[in-house]
């Protein structure tokens, strides 16, 4: 399981959110769907004290994690966040890193 931020994205978190120096932590949360998940959306938001993060990747000062509680959300994948300029926000890539055919 791995975290990789775009450069695009970065941008986008610095400048439109105001990210530098902080952290953000991603989450899964109830109702919505993603490509890997019915009934379930992911959730991110500032938090600057992770508690037992799992996976980090720090780039231009900004901390981007998933907490220990929310391993069961990204088993399987690693976790590529993108810039979409047409929607003005991120974009979230699961890529299978093989994890499930243990």
């Amino acid at each position: 399981m791995k975290i990789n931020v775009t450069d695009a994205a970065s941008k986008w978190f610095r400048e439109d959110m105001g990210m530098t120096g902080r952290g953000v932590r991603f989450f899964g949360k109830v109702y919505g769907k993603t490509p890997v998940h019915d009934g379930f959306s992911l959730g991110m938001t500032p938090d600057d004290h992770p508690r037992h993060p799992i996976v980090a990747e720090k780039k231009d000062d900004v901390t981007y994690y998933i907490t220990e509680g929310d391993q069961w959300f990204f088993v399987g994948y690693d976790l590529t966040i993108d810039y979409d300029a047409k929607t003005d926000g991120p974009v979230y890539i699961y890529d299978d890193n093989g994890e499930l055919d243990k």
